[in-house]
């Protein structure tokens, strides 16, 4: 999508799910969507919507030949005081794909052009009501999972990231004014103005931008979320952990081995992280062509997987098999939790050598339940390395804005190791600092990225 500093059309789109709906929305933005509304609408008070001061009106929409195609409520909203700070229609149809499609056809007829996604939040952006930032917390804001994910959306979406990002920003430039004087007025006499406590406020800086950065992987799991892949051998209860940790009999539980031939996702919710568990086939060699097919899905999900659930049936001796596949899983990057499952069988199972290397060792009955919110505590531990947020608490949530960060105080760090170099050289660090910041709030940002940004939204936002 190129984006545009002026765009001078009118967009429209269907802004409400697919589906049938008490009401749907056809929203249009633009210069002239009072106007293409105008044509199309015929107010049952007779009320004019481009020169009254109301701003809901009941009528209908009609086509060009007179005919009815929706009973609606117009909603106005005039420019600047709008969410794109354009003038902006809401026309509130019944809510069945037939009639929404009637009169956002009958738009586009009067002058409208279909919008492209998230175009109606990136005139929000161009237009200087939001910040990039912003514009980012409201897909999250829509494709929130989990309550804790929704508040750190809302958070950012209310500007509280762009705060920090602001206020570190300014001490930037202030800085950044302070040595391009030393600079400009060498010749001059002048106080010191580049001197100790001008890099006080840099290593102060410094440190909440680390602080910040910190957050960025936290905050990638609430908005993302994790995977974790329960795998072990036939039998062995995965498919019942699986059914206790989403206290749902989702899968089939049977004593007979390989009952589970196709992976299984449902998510479960830990510490406010949305976290899709995936039940896989039994690890083993196999003949059967269908389970060898489950085998190889299973390893899929082995390998894709934040986190690994190693089961492991306590209440009888571990095999050879067992032993072979903790140590496949050793040489796995994500780390795997050893399950030993069916305590409610052996109270007090030994834990064999071979899984201590594992990131945890953990007792648990699918059965009765027993050991099972150790085990949550335990992922979630692992999932956020010990760090919890506040809620409201300002955090990094993207790979970009964690990129842009880290470039950002790698400069400020260059700068401070060697304070003696020359003024023109902390300048440059500064600038090369505040344009990887200004990447993040928007007013650096490449249109290219700015184009992935917003595609990644749905139509009509």
């Amino acid at each position: 999508m190129t984006v545009h500093p002026y765009i001078e059309d009118t967009i429209a789109a269907i802004s409400t799910p697919p589906g049938e709906g008490g009401v749907g929305i056809v929203r249009l933005s633009g210069p002239q969507a009072i106007a293409i509304a105008e044509q199309i609408f015929v107010s049952s008070s007779g009320r004019d919507i481009r020169t009254s001061r109301q701003r809901v009106f009941y009528g209908h929409i009609q086509d060009s030949s007179g005919e009815v195609l929706d009973e609606v409520l117009v909603h106005i909203m005039r420019a600047p005081h709008s969410y794109t700070r354009e003038d902006v229609v809401e026309i509130n149809c019944h809510g069945g794909m037939l009639p929404l499609s009637e009169v956002l056809d009958e738009v586009v007829r009067r002058g409208a052009r279909l919008a492209n996604p998230g175009e109606f939040t990136l005139r929000a952006f161009l237009n200087g009501r939001i910040d990039l930032v912003q514009a980012e917390a409201v897909i999250d804001q829509i494709r929130a999972r989990t309550h804790a994910g929704l508040q750190a959306a809302n958070a950012a979406a209310s500007g509280t990231l762009s705060k920090t990002l602001h206020a570190l920003h300014d001490t930037l430039a202030h800085v950044l004014a302070h040595i391009e004087a030393a600079v400009d007025f060498a010749d001059e006499d002048l106080p010191e103005l580049v001197n100790e406590p001008l890099f006080n406020q840099l290593r102060e800086t410094l440190q909440r931008m680390r602080e910040l950065l910190r957050t960025a992987d936290t905050g990638r799991l609430y908005r993302e979320g994790a995977t974790a892949a329960i795998v072990g051998r036939p039998n062995v209860g995965k498919s019942s952990l699986f059914n206790a940790l989403l206290r749902d009999a989702r899968a089939i539980v049977s004593a007979q081995p390989g009952t589970t031939r196709d992976r299984i996702e449902e998510y479960i919710t830990l510490e406010g992280i949305p976290l899709k568990l995936i039940d896989t086939a039994g690890l083993r060699s196999t003949h059967d062509e269908v389970e060898k097919i489950g085998v190889h899905i299973a390893r899929q999900a082995l390998e894709s997987a934040n986190l690994i659930l190693f089961v492991l049936d306590a209440s009888q001796p571990f095999s050879e098999e067992d032993r072979e596949l903790a140590e496949e899983l050793n040489g796995v990057e994500s780390p795997a939790v050893a399950v030993l499952n069916k305590i409610d069988v052996n109270p007090d199972p030994v834990v064999p050598e071979w899984v201590q290397p594992f990131a945890a060792v953990v007792r648990v009955s699918a059965l009765t339940g027993e050991g099972l919110k150790g085990l949550e505590e335990q992922l979630a531990d692992l999932l956020l390395g010990g760090v919890h947020l506040n809620s409201g608490e300002a955090l990094i949530t993207r790979a970009h804005q964690k990129d842009s960060l880290r470039r950002a105080a790698e400069c400020v760090g260059r700068l401070l190791n060697d304070t003696t170099v020359s003024p023109e050289f902390l300048a440059f660090e500064l600038r090369e600092a505040l344009h990887a910041l200004g990447e993040i709030t928007g007013e650096t940002t490449p249109d290219d990225l700015l184009g992935i940004i917003f595609s990644n939204f749905c139509i009509g936002k």
